[in-house]
């Protein structure tokens, strides 16, 4: 067996897209303060709104677009994305992602299906879903702008002090609504209590770590602003895309170099837009373009002298 090959590189920091997500109970104040951060971070900024267009009764004060949805199968937010990107969307957020988890026609639903589809128990309707649920999350990592997740939280009544220090009854969030681990997809995680006020519970951007803000507003969008552009340019998944396709006598070598120079930058599973208008993972579109040159250079070989 060929032992593999590999060649490490200097590592460098490389200006970026935001990765965020802010969970809690309801009346947190998880969309106004991701409309906050998106409006700071871009100028124009989608919203999916899974929450009944709660996101449209902030229109006076934010200016975005909106994408109202009412099932939500992990495929279609995929797709969303991808559309999202073909129109130049800075920003998107996607408030709330909690539902393309246990939503109508989201993971939970899907895996039920998968398991009565080849009549088995819910593991094997995971072993299907599975990947399904992987493209999702790397559509989230892999789009060309800033994304920002809300994600629901379970609540709970408990005894507790007020201010005053009176005992009374409180509500208190206890559970993320997503499954387990989602958190460490992203680069800045914060949780929002009922009083508005964040706690940054992961953060790769140091300024941030372990912070408590009251009321999340500009000042801390531009903290994160600042900390991604700290770095040198990197490319986008369109770009990539525009080099497969821009020569169309490119080779086979060629383009397998373009496949392994996206895969370094993590952009693979990225979603692009394909000449008929459908979504495709980038690695897929440059794998194609890859196989039609080796087609072309096989139908040459055959052509007589």
């Amino acid at each position: 067996m060929t032992a593999p090959s590999f060649t490490f590189a200097k590592a460098t920091k490389k200006a970026a897209k935001a990765r965020l997500a802010f969970d809690g109970p309801s009346g947190s104040g998880k969309t106004y303060t991701a409309l906050t951060v998106a409006t700071t971070l871009g100028q124009k900024v989608a919203v999916i709104d899974t929450e009944h267009r709660s996101a449209s009764k902030y229109a006076d004060i934010f200016d975005f677009d909106t994408l109202p949805l009412d099932t939500y199968n992990p495929q279609i937010l995929v797709q969303a994305l991808t559309a999202a990107a073909a129109e130049g969307y800075e920003v998107v957020v996607v408030d709330s992602l909690s539902h393309f988890w246990m939503g109508t026609d989201g993971m939970l639903e899907q895996v039920d299906k998968a398991a009565k589809r080849s009549g088995g128990h819910g593991m094997s309707g995971w072993k299907e879903m599975r990947p399904v649920e992987r493209q999702m999350v790397e559509a989230l990592l892999a789009y060309p702008g800033h994304v920002i997740c809300t994600l629901r939280v379970k609540t709970d009544w408990v005894e507790g002090e007020n201010a005053r220090g009176k005992r009374q009854m409180m509500k208190v969030g206890t559970k993320t609504e997503q499954r387990e681990g989602l958190e460490y997809e992203f680069d800045i995680v914060g949780s929002l209590d009922l009083d508005n006020e964040l706690t940054v519970v992961k953060s790769r951007c140091r300024a941030l770590s372990g912070e408590v803000v009251k009321r999340p507003g500009r000042q801390f969008a531009e903290t994160i602003r600042d900390w991604l552009d700290d770095g040198v340019a990197a490319p986008t998944a369109a770009e990539f895309r525009d080099r497969a396709s821009s020569n169309p006598d490119a080779t086979y070598d060629e383009l397998i170099a373009l496949y392994r120079d996206a895969d370094r930058n993590g952009l693979i599973a990225a979603p692009v837009v394909t000449d008929a208008g459908d979504s495709m993972p980038l690695g897929e579109f440059i794998r194609d373009r890859g196989l039609e040159a080796k087609a072309r250079v096989s139908e040459a070989g055959q052509v007589p002298a």
